[in-house]
């Protein structure tokens, strides 16, 4: 029962957030994933106990742990890559800003340089 209250007040934090804009859509699935679990594995505390079994493994809370970790490697790796996208644009941006500001000055040289020509 505990763990049932503990994932309906995750999914509503996490609804929450979404809500007041705190949190993207694409990391909330993750999180609204986690609370369903929760939540199924609170009302239904047996699926544990019966897919351990199925499993071969003779604790079943070991599963829970075996999944929660699984989860958190998929959700860093998940991050890992989100970063390495956005260091990737953001390097992309800089290149372009210095051909931008190197076309810039040069563009302003230009006119003063040909003046000074004339003379």
């Amino acid at each position: 029962m505990t763990s049932a209250i503990l994932g309906f007040g995750l999914a509503t934090t996490i609804l929450w957030l979404i809500r007041r804009d705190r949190l993207h859509g694409r990391h909330a699935f993750w999180w609204l994933c986690t609370a369903f679990f929760v939540v199924l594995l609170g009302v239904f505390p047996k699926i544990i106990d019966y897919f351990a079994l199925k499993l071969g493994i003779n604790y079943p809370p070991t599963l829970l742990f075996v999944l929660g970790m699984s989860m958190i490697l998929i959700k860093v790796l998940s991050i890992d890559l989100h970063q390495s996208q956005l260091e990737r644009k953001m390097r992309r941006l800089a290149q372009r800003l210095a051909l931008l500001e190197a076309e810039h000055h040069q563009n302003r040289k230009q006119p003063i340089d040909e003046l000074s020509d004339d003379k």
